[in-house]
């Protein structure tokens, strides 16, 4: 249950994971564990880099991500959907916003362009993400303390004004990939502040063995971090895919400003009950990701 009505919740959990999907042989899983180890052990370098030469952190911090989403097996595609002229708005700094699935959505929006996250509190003591999350700096929230969001909405709006990026997941929480959840306007009234361009970003993973939309990925219900990790590692032909749309204008109000950049990003998605129950069974909107095509 939810501590107040603000925290978000998500009907998604194990159900919504494939029960046997693609997977490597053994021999495949050695190599990314050695390509793991070898990433961790890069990261404590990585990160002193960034405290000695401030200037090269966000490089440093790009490819510990892409060093870890190579060993983890997920491959990467970006398509810049934006003008010459909406790419230049956000250059100098942007609100980056996505639908959140998998705690793989951090490695793979940091591969693409480092910035500052908001993310779960007790991120920066995971295994591996930790070590990453502080070398960016990560913005803690803790969902269940709502006298604490004014406060995040805060640090981010200090980011903003000198000129740094930051990622958010305006959905709060995760969702499987095929069903997901409305974006909460908070995080926007520091664009709104800071007269910030808005970036919104479409992630949607893809298996290439099916060539559809995947679930795989997806890191929901009561899945631990540990088993999580164990189960993607196992995984045959998962590409993330990201697509950079056209900036939003911050504006005046931060529920308009969510819900066209929630409309942005979800502008390709089929609605369709039928490609995923559980949507019918939690009684949301209808709003499923596409089969690939």
């Amino acid at each position: 249950m939810s501590e107040h009505s603000w925290m978000p919740s998500s009907p998604c959990g194990g159900r919504c994971i494939p029960r046997s999907p693609e997977s490597i042989r053994r021999f495949g899983v050695v190599v990314r564990a050695v390509s793991a180890l070898f990433a961790i052990g890069l990261l404590p370098l990585l990160i002193l880099i960034g405290l000695f030469w401030p200037r090269v952190r966000r490089g440093a911090a790009t490819i510990g991500a892409r060093l870890l989403l190579a060993a983890v097996g997920i491959g990467l595609r970006v398509e810049d959907l934006r003008s010459d002229r909406e790419a230049s708005r956000t250059r100098n700094g942007s609100l980056m916003v996505a639908g959140h699935i998998s705690w793989t959505d951090i490695l793979v929006l940091t591969a693409i362009r480092p910035a500052r996250f908001v993310a779960r509190a007790d991120l920066v003591d995971w295994p591996v993400l930790g070590l990453l999350a502080r070398s960016m700096k990560v913005i803690p929230i803790d969902r269940g303390k709502l006298r604490a969001l004014p406060g995040a909405v805060d640090q981010v709006s200090a980011t903003l004004r000198e000129g740094g990026t930051v990622i958010v997941f305006p959905e709060g929480t995760t969702w499987c990939g095929l069903a997901y959840g409305s974006f909460r306007p908070a995080m926007f009234q520091a664009a709104i502040d800071t007269e910030t361009w808005v970036q919104p970003v479409r992630l949607r993973y893809v298996d290439t063995v099916g060539d559809r939309t995947t679930t795989s990925t997806c890191f929901v219900g009561d899945e631990t971090i540990g088993k999580s990790i164990g189960r993607i590692f196992r995984l045959k032909g998962i590409v993330a895919e990201v697509a950079l749309v056209a900036p939003q204008a911050p504006g005046h109000d931060r529920r308009d400003l969510a819900r066209r950049c929630e409309d942005s990003v979800r502008a390709d998605d089929v609605h369709d009950r039928h490609l995923h129950p559980i949507i019918e069974r939690a009684g949301i909107d209808p709003k499923a990701t596409p089969v690939h095509s």
